[in-house]
């Protein structure tokens, strides 16, 4: 079978567009300054080989704010992936895996379970943690969404695994799936740094790496 990535060149090179969505009443409310936006741009500048262009915004764990800004990233300005960071625990303002789910055509749980088994290398707590991912898919495009933990540390354990001294992946990071799961909706070729990220596609996915 081939590939969404080869079999459609004008597709595989359009622009790659990123949300990140920073779920917090006190941040957006200028209680305090937001963490989250920061540590996922700084992590995707280290991970991200492909040029991108990143599109931010930070609001409050409002349902209806949460889903309005998927929609908007997503069909209006054509995100092709968006993370969130925030709003994901069981605390009756953890609203944002709700609003996700309501946008979505389809849910894709893998990313939820292995950031879970990220975080439960650290703390017990992880499994009241509920982030998940699906894609949402209009007439013409399609993006994948994935909720993020909170913590910038957090942030980059999940999306980079875990190594042990030697260098050895304890628990693998959800980002090295991510690029794939692009290319099979439909969006461009990203490519990454092996050392921070190190993606997988299957043999006949692969395209030959772009020039440094």
């Amino acid at each position: 079978m081939t590939s969404p990535a080869t079999s459609n060149p004008a597709m595989a090179d359009q622009e790659l567009v990123i949300g990140l969505v920073s779920v917090s009443d006190r941040a957006s409310g200028g209680v305090y300054e937001d963490k989250g936006i920061p540590a996922l741009s700084d992590w995707l500048a280290a991970a991200i080989t492909t040029p991108y262009r990143l599109e931010t915004r930070l609001i409050p764990d409002e349902r209806a704010e949460i889903e309005r800004t998927l929609v908007d990233l997503v069909d209006n300005v054509r995100c092709h992936l968006v993370l969130t960071t925030g709003g994901t625990g069981p605390a009756r303002r953890d609203v944002t895996p709700e609003a996700t789910l309501a946008v979505a055509t389809k849910e894709m749980p893998g990313f939820g379970e292995q950031m879970r088994q990220v975080s439960l290398r650290f703390v017990p707590t992880a499994i009241l943690s509920r982030q998940t991912a699906v894609i949402r898919e209009t007439a013409t495009h399609a993006a994948l969404i994935m909720n993020l933990p909170g913590q910038p540390k957090s942030i980059k354990e999940t999306l980079e695994g875990l190594k042990d001294d030697a260098g050895n992946t304890v628990v693998g990071g959800i980002f090295a799936a991510v690029p794939y799961c692009i290319d099979l909706i439909g969006g461009p070729y990203m490519e990454t740094d092996p050392l921070v990220s190190k993606t997988f596609r299957p043999k006949s996915a692969l395209r030959p790496a772009t020039p440094s």
